[in-house]
């Protein structure tokens, strides 16, 4: 385990906060499929002046899906549509948008939810995770998102708004790391807390996993605080299937608790690696980590 190099992505919805707000507006007047093919038009502008996302995405088909460097490419571009798509889906719902959504492996959450004990869902920078808090909710346990705190203002009064009476909280990301002081407050209670588990915070420890070949970091974080509070894990995938359509895939992040706790950390990390594999080789156009994930190792 080791300190994590830092090259990554800022997570923040680009955009001013006058074009984010136009937006909203917007969705109320202009259909989805509009939009989106507006904004087929502009992805390839983007791709050139965001070239180190585009190279990073490169790299991913060529390397890691062994594509050609012409299918390479185009896939980059249908990432990118994706992406667009997924962020333009979150604004539609701030508008009042509806979108449908099957859930794969309910019958794990629902199982955690009706126990005394607190429980972690991680989640990763692939589809369009927020989609989860609009149905994955629960009247017995306060549900408490870790999110970025350098995210708009105009992004975070539409979650408040739409999560206003799912008893989902926020919790922003400190530079102090004093929200996982909260945080474990919260799991003692008995209660949900949810965060990112592929991308690496600050200071936080990383724990190397197989994926895709190679060997990635993974912060070793909220594997290391579900052991250490000894909650259960659900890894949460919400991926996106058609126009107003999701999946969202529910799985247990699995260990042997025999086991001596730095190995069970390392276990649960390898075991959501694995998971998420299998989620981004099903739907490879969403995965959203816009920088060289893999630092270089395995290729």
């Amino acid at each position: 385990m080791q300190e994590p190099a830092h090259n990554e992505w800022n997570g923040r919805t680009d955009g001013t906060p006058f074009m984010q707000k136009a937006l909203i507006v917007l969705f109320k007047v202009v259909p989805l499929e509009v939009m989106y093919g507006v904004m087929a038009l502009v992805i390839p502008f983007y791709m050139l002046f965001n070239h180190k996302g585009y190279l990073a995405m490169y790299h991913f088909f060529r390397q890691r899906l062994g594509m050609g460097w012409l299918g390479a490419v185009g896939h980059v571009y249908l990432n990118h549509f994706r992406f667009g798509q997924v962020v333009l889906d979150r604004f539609a719902t701030y508008a009042g948008v509806r979108f449908g959504l099957t859930i794969d492996g309910n019958e794990n959450y629902l199982r955690l939810n009706a126990g005394e004990k607190g429980f972690m869902m991680l989640s990763s920078h692939v589809g369009n995770y927020e989609q989860a808090g609009y149905v994955l909710k629960s009247d017995r346990k306060s549900f408490n998102a870790l999110v970025y705190s350098g995210e708009s203002a105009t992004v975070m009064d539409g979650r408040k708004r739409q999560f206003v009476d799912s008893n989902i909280h926020m919790i922003a990301v400190q530079a102090d790391m004093s929200h996982l002081f909260l945080l474990n407050s919260l799991l003692d209670e008995g209660n949900i807390v949810s965060m990112p588990a592929d991308r690496c915070f600050g200071s936080a420890k990383s724990v190397g996993c197989r994926f895709f070949g190679a060997e990635a970091q993974f912060p070793l974080g909220p594997f290391a605080t579900a052991v250490q509070k000894e909650v259960p894990a659900l890894a949460v995938m919400v991926m996106k299937e058609g126009t107003r359509r999701y999946r969202a895939f529910v799985r247990p992040v699995e260990c042997d608790t025999t086991l001596p706790r730095r190995q069970q950390m390392t276990a649960m990390a390898q075991n959501f690696a694995t998971t998420l594999e299998e989620i981004v080789r099903r739907y490879p156009h969403q995965w959203y980590n816009y920088y060289e994930f893999w630092n270089g190792t395995g290729v």
